[in-house]
């Protein structure tokens, strides 16, 4: 087709899978490259077709081992500059070190900035993603960045599978709360928010007060992402002990670290509902959780970053702002 003669997707070896996805939606081939490591440890990466002036979208999130997809990421990135490519846009579903986006202590770092600096500095032109933990990590990049939303998805799994109407929306935090209302909007149900306490550095968090209504409802839990699980569990715990019914959870990210799995399946939580952002493998698949696909989104945004399209335009008519 005409419309993709200039445009190349490749892919690292962070989600190989999901950049498939992405290409049969676009219905076109998946650039061929080489990312390995020679014996050394060092990365290597090679594009085997030429992509002079061509519109190169690199798809790799920023899955375990972190460091590594990172690097992989960047030296992609210098790989296409160097090969004379038109312009160059990582295509990043999730983005590693979103939390470390302010100084929250003494003399700590904010990698998420410095990662935003090293894709610049690598050579990308612009930056695709989804579903960022803090929306001023928008603001670190000086160059073009796109941000999806998985709400939409998450909420028409919902719709299409239940029948109970009697049910609230519920915010791990205070600073969750805008994507939570997103999803209560496309739901037509009340919002309730968590506190949330984090014990330190551990990885650990405390729930205490509830602010709003979850009395004999449903509650919905609405997070960005799953890490150990211990936020969602905390949130459960103080759901129930309000008097919750049933405890589904929505996240986009199922990053599922430690024994993340294991504790969710012991939990409360009736059903765990996540995209396909990251590779979720077979051990890491407990019977309560459900993966739906991000590629037809990823790759309607790509075909509208390539054709000059608008890309806000896919969210239109649902949510707030």
């Amino acid at each position: 087709m005409a419309l993709y003669e200039d445009m190349k997707v490749f892919s690292g070896n962070a989600h190989r899978k999901l950049a498939k996805d992405i290409c049969a939606y676009m219905d076109i081939p998946l650039g061929k490259c080489e990312v390995f490591k020679f014996s050394n440890d060092n990365t290597f990466v090679r594009i085997l077709e030429n992509i002079r002036q061509q519109d190169v979208f690199l798809v790799q999130p920023i899955a375990y081992p972190v460091n590594d997809h990172i690097m992989e990421l960047l030296i992609m990135i210098d790989a296409a500059k160097r090969a004379s490519a038109g312009r160059i846009t990582a295509v990043v579903p999730y983005f590693a070190y979103a939390r470390s986006d302010k100084k929250d202590q003494p003399r700590v770092p904010i990698t998420a900035r410095l990662v935003a600096n090293l894709i610049e500095t690598a050579g990308a032109d612009r930056v695709l993603t989804l579903e960022l933990h803090a929306g001023q990590i928008q603001g670190f990049f000086n160059i073009p960045l796109d941000e999806l939303s998985a709400i939409p998805e998450l909420a028409q799994h919902f719709k299409e599978r239940q029948v109970e109407n009697n049910i609230v929306v519920v915010a791990t935090d205070a600073g969750d709360a805008k994507r939570a209302r997103n999803m209560a909007y496309r739901l037509d149900a009340p919002l309730a928010i968590v506190e949330k306490v984090r014990l330190g550095n551990q990885e650990r968090v405390e729930s205490a007060t509830l602010i709003g209504d979850v009395r004999d409802r449903t509650a919905i839990i609405v997070d960005d992402e799953i890490g150990t699980g211990g936020t969602v569990i905390a949130t459960a715990n103080t759901l129930r002990g309000h008097g919750a019914r049933d405890i589904y959870c929505y996240a986009a990210h199922a990053v599922l670290a430690a024994n993340a799995t294991e504790v969710l399946e012991q939990s409360d939580i009736k059903q765990l509902v996540v995209t396909d952002s990251l590779p979720v493998p077979p051990v890491k698949m407990g019977t309560k959780t459900s993966i739906i696909s991000v590629a037809p989104m990823l790759g309607e945004a790509i075909q509208r970053i390539h054709t000059g399209s608008s890309v806000g335009a896919m969210f239109n008519g649902g949510g707030v702002a």
